[in-house]
């Protein structure tokens, strides 16, 4: 069955991105491509980003997985970009629940990956998510976006699986409540 997974690469001290949505430190060593994360480009059927990750990642000018993923991307934002050519890229606005169904939709059956902390905030709020899949470098920032800036109720994560892969953690959790 299809899930919302929400698939990301944090520093040991729980950032996801640099100060200004930097992605610098994704460079330190262990912190790249793995295996493991790679095969969520292979399962999911469509990726819902924010305009803050979707602009982090024109700026460095990177395919989603290095170009192993293809599917639609949607993009959440009241402030879609004119010059985006694209087709792949899609702009949506609006509530998250309905972003989400459009989403799955389109993903025909594969999972659907959300990727930036506030989408995935956002999901975990609604109880829309059902699994984290967390990259753990081997790095500390200090300071930059967090993995959740959530005002929603408690939630509870059952382990998934948790390995050690090179210098990096892999930790996966599936959403209970």
């Amino acid at each position: 069955m299809a899930k919302v997974l929400y698939h990301v690469t944090m520093s040991l001290d729980g950032f996801i991105a640099g100060p200004e949505h930097s992605m610098e430190w994704m460079k330190v060593a262990g912190s790249g491509p793995q295996p493991e994360g790679m095969e969520v480009a292979q399962t999911s059927g469509a990726a819902l980003a924010g305009r803050n990750g979707y602009d982090a990642g024109r700026r460095v000018g990177g395919e989603l997985y290095g170009g192993a993923y293809s599917g639609p991307i949607f993009v959440l934002t009241n402030n879609p970009p004119a010059d985006e050519t694209n087709p792949a890229y899609r702009f949506v606005s609006g509530d998250i629940g309905p972003v989400v169904k459009t989403a799955l939709e389109a993903a025909d059956g594969k999972d659907l990956l959300v990727l930036g902390g506030t989408v995935a905030a956002q999901c975990i709020d609604a109880g829309l998510l059902d699994e984290l899949f967390i990259h753990v470098a081997p790095v500390l920032l200090g300071q930059g976006i967090p993995l959740f800036r959530s005002t929603g109720p408690l939630v509870s994560l059952e382990p998934v699986s948790i390995k050690q892969v090179g210098g990096s953690a892999n930790l996966r959790y599936r959403v209970i409540s």
